[in-house]
């Protein structure tokens, strides 16, 4: 007998679901979405988050500070530049001309009169006086001219400083390597002069003490330097002269004082600085 091939059909209904969709491969679905944005930062941090643009915004708006300092640095920087230029070029100048100062000698200084009297009572003191001397100046440089104001010529005595006379020597030029000399220059003291008593005391004392004079000549005027057709601004210069000595003249004699040991200073004299040549 033959095996019975019949089929019975099930009693499930037939499945209606729809079959699942093939498998997508890789790299092409078609209904894929595109990647989300980024989170966005905060605006303080996107403001603050980048040092590079901060620097950048500093050096486009300059502070008041800033302007200040570059202009307190270069005007420094120039001053420092102008000062060394006119160093360089005045140690320049020194080293081509060497310029030295003028010299001045007393060659000889004559007493005429000296009388010294006293009032009654002891209390004040006059004094008539009358000196000749002769200057000499030189100038030793061959490049410079010195144009010389009226000296102002005062005689005291050493080192107390009691004005015995006074004179003048009129003005005068002394150019290139030039030697010029006054002679019969007068410093005198009238008998209307009073001494102080102080002063009176100190010089009779002196008189009878050295039995003569330690006297020194003041020399005050003002010099323009000239070369070629540069000038100078005029410069007060004083010249003390010392180491004089000299007697009381007798009668009627004329009394010769001793300069050959004389030296002469030349000091020059600015409203700020003062200092020797």
């Amino acid at each position: 007998m033959a095996p019975n091939d019949n089929h019975f059909p099930s009693s499930k209904p037939p499945s209606t679901a729809p079959p699942p969709p093939p498998p997508i491969p890789n790299g092409s679905s078609t209904n894929s979405k595109p990647n989300p944005l980024p989170p966005r930062q905060p605006i303080r941090q996107q403001l603050y988050s980048d040092p590079r643009q901060q620097q950048q915004r500093r050096w486009q708006r300059p502070s008041n500070r800033r302007i200040c300092c570059c202009c307190c640095f270069w005007s420094i920087l120039i001053l420092l530049i102008t000062l060394l230029v006119a160093s360089l070029l005045a140690i320049g100048l020194y080293v081509v001309y060497q310029p030295r100062p003028p010299s001045f000698t007393v060659a000889s200084l004559r007493i005429h009169r000296f009388n010294l009297t006293a009032s009654p009572d002891s209390s004040a003191a006059h004094l008539s006086s009358l000196f000749n001397l002769t200057l000499i100046t030189k100038n030793p440089n061959s490049q410079f001219v010195f144009d010389y104001e009226p000296l102002v010529l005062s005689v005291v005595t050493d080192p107390d400083a009691i004005f015995l006379g006074n004179g003048t020597v009129p003005a005068f030029s002394s150019g290139e390597r030039n030697l010029t000399s006054f002679r019969g220059v007068v410093l005198t003291s009238t008998e209307a002069r009073e001494l102080d008593f102080g002063d009176g005391l100190g010089l009779k004392s002196d008189l009878k003490r050295r039995s003569g004079l330690d006297l020194k000549i003041v020399m005050d005027t003002k010099v323009e330097i000239r070369m070629g057709k540069l000038k100078s601004k005029r410069v007060g210069i004083r010249v003390s002269c010392g180491e004089i000595r000299g007697s009381l003249p007798k009668g009627k004699a004329v009394s010769m004082a001793s300069t050959d040991k004389s030296k002469c200073k030349v000091d020059l004299r600015i409203k700020i600085w003062n200092w020797t040549f």
